[in-house]
């Protein structure tokens, strides 16, 4: 072959990373795949369009990615409190011959750059400073409609009452054959090796928050403890190796003039199978029902009793080491009962499934009819029995741990993205030919809520403010293929963070707003964040921004009031249907009603796809 001259093989290789470099790669929605959906958009979509874009996973099919291997990083980020109405978008369609699912154009600026404001202007006296409306008034959010052509609506998991974590849904999706077919060699091999150890069978961080346990501040900045509360220490290493002490608690409640609270606690030890602990408490305030139906407690019972709830919590602080593992059945409530945040738990509502799957959990009466093969909490007005469910809680963990992880499951198996990514061969770096690098830059303890694990490594930064955030973005963008960020200054400025965290945590609370100049401040600086973060991308960064959902807090307000009217319905032992009890607390069809509507609403929100060039 003469100097100079190529051989084909080399031309091929020329004219396809010509090819590349004129055909850049681009986001562009299938329409007509979209109306064929019928549903919107969900979370679930865009996890699986992030897992194509930056991992194995197949293309999706309502959106097209146009050469996708051209695309050298991802950056997710999520806004919550960004809705149609704070970025002056059209509203969606509401007639019957218009699909409310398709992306919507979003109008150009009229003033390319808008001119910058130190203060907020005047609200007219109609207008909550709080609001939305106000955010619109203080400028939007101008960079969305400079740098975005179309707003996709999307659709937060949830169910007719209850809308669930965005996060979870977008951090968790279903392992690929490959992995499930691995997954099974394991669970096997687990099983003919008789793995033993209950502490398999722990709950994660994320599965506690999700889950509405009260989690120990050095786990995860989720849960303030009001006085009275006491935590577990945490462990000298912080991490705990052998042999571990698994305790089974249950406890029974009353009503009192201050609301639910502690009359007795049941502890059993699991390898001996012995009572080592059963008070009886003495309330702090005047009981108005002792719930006898349910606890098995009466005023009789109760009535030479003194032993408080600080007494039971002091001698629980002499059997419980950092390192005991707790166990029970829908433990939080437990946990919650006694005032104790602790690190080690075990629940068999979440071990054990409920044979119509997830949210839905079993009760412990009929885990144990199905497989146990015994009859629990059949003693009708004589009430519960807490030595019996704890014991029925070591024997199904005990039935667990002899058959194996997938006994008690009707599963289908999830991982985090996190393992997906690190396995991924479409973006090998290093010299071990490890999967794209990941960072998850948010507010809290990112490392112990997103799945990050030695199977699914990640950087994580926590942080304490949006502008942390853009500087830990900033920081790790350099290194990594695949970053994840959380803004929450514009939902904080607005009054929903409380409920949007709280929907993660799973204890919805309502929050009240702050006045109009933290609300201009919080629009004017996401705007300069937003503007910061995209200016700073490489060419060729996919970015991707969504709101996860709108404003949560009527939904949280009418979910927290539906379920104290149902604890005091279960609690009371009333029959009837929904206005036929005697408490304080009202709930008819109409609040149902309304209920439903404002969780359809809450989980619309919105998405925005674009290539940095």
């Amino acid at each position: 072959m003469g100097k100079g001259r190529k051989s084909k093989g080399q031309k091929g290789k020329k004219n396809r990373r010509e090819t590349r470099r004129a055909n850049p790669p681009r986001f562009l929605y299938a329409n007509s795949e979209i109306i064929r959906r019928r549903d919107p958009v969900g979370i679930n979509d865009i996890r699986d369009l992030v897992l194509h874009v930056i991992a194995d996973a197949p293309p999706p099919s309502w959106i097209r990615v146009q050469n996708p291997q051209t695309i050298q990083k991802l950056v997710v980020l999520f806004v919550p409190g960004l809705t149609s109405t704070v970025l002056s978008l059209p509203p969606l369609p509401t007639s019957a011959t218009e699909n409310p699912n398709l992306p919507i154009s979003i109008p150009l600026p009229l003033d390319p750059e808008p001119p910058s404001r130190s203060a907020p202007p005047d609200l007219p006296s109609s207008v909550d400073p709080r609001s939305e409306e106000a955010a619109v008034l203080y400028g939007g959010v101008p960079f969305i409609s400079r740098t975005f052509s179309h707003a996709c609506p999307t659709r937060a998991p949830g169910d007719a009452n209850r809308m669930h974590s965005v996060l979870n849904t977008f951090f968790q999706a279903p392992v690929s054959g490959e992995e499930k077919k691995r997954r099974l060699q394991e669970r096997i091999a687990a099983e003919r090796a008789g793995n033993k150890d209950p502490g398999q069978y722990l709950l994660t961080v994320e599965q506690m928050i999700e889950n509405d346990y009260p989690v120990p501040s050095y786990l995860a900045d989720v849960f303030k403890k009001s006085d009275g509360w006491i935590e577990t220490p945490q462990a000298a290493t912080g991490v705990v190796s052998g042999a571990q002490t698994v305790y089974a608690i249950d406890c029974e409640m009353c009503l009192t003039q201050e609301g639910r609270a502690l009359t007795r606690v049941c502890v059993i030890d699991f390898t001996t199978n012995k009572v080592i602990y059963d008070e009886l408490v003495k309330p702090p305030s005047p009981i108005t029902d002792y719930l006898t139906r349910f606890s098995g407690i009466t005023a009789v019972a109760l009535e030479p009793i003194t032993t408080t709830l600080a007494e039971v919590q002091a001698h629980l602080g002499t059997i419980i080491t950092p390192s005991t593992i707790l166990l029970g059945h829908s433990l939080e409530s437990d946990l919650r009962a006694l005032q104790l945040a602790h690190p080690h738990c075990i629940d068999t509502a979440l071990i054990f499934h409920h044979p119509r799957g997830r949210p839905l959990k079993p009760g412990l009466a009929w885990l144990a009819r199905k497989w146990l093969g015994r009859t629990i909490q059949d003693r009708g007005p004589g009430g519960h029995d807490p030595e019996e469910d704890a014991r029925a809680c070591v024997d199904l963990l005990k039935a667990k741990i002899k058959n194996g992880p997938g006994y008690g499951e009707f599963r289908t198996d999830y991982e985090p993205i996190l393992a997906r990514i690190a396995r991924s061969h479409s973006r090998r770096h290093g010299p071990n030919g490890e999967g794209a690098r990941t960072a998850i830059v948010d507010h809290g303890n990112p490392g112990a809520w997103h799945g990050t694990s030695a199977s699914a490594p990640a950087t994580t930064v926590p942080c304490t403010n949006d502008t942390e955030v853009v500087d830990g973005v900033l920081g790790v963008l350099d290194a990594h293929e695949f970053v994840f960020a959380r803004l929450m200054g514009l939902a904080d400025a607005l009054g929903c963070a409380a409920a949007e965290k709280a929907n993660d945590t799973g204890t919805p609370q309502p929050a009240a707003g702050p006045d109009g100049n933290v609300l201009f401040s919080a629009v004017t600086k996401l705007n300069d964040h937003l503007t910061t973060l995209h200016a700073a991308l490489p060419a060729r960064t996919a970015f991707i921004l969504l709101s996860g959902h709108s404003d949560p807090r009527t939904m949280s307000a009418l979910a927290a009031r539906r379920a104290e009217y149902q604890a005091s319905q279960n609690q009371s032992g009333s029959a009837g249907g929904m206005g036929g009890s005697a408490s304080a607390v009202r709930w008819s069809s109409a609040d149902e009603r309304a209920l439903e509507e404002a969780v359809v609403r809450t989980r619309m929100g919105l998405l925005f796809v674009g290539v940095k060039m």
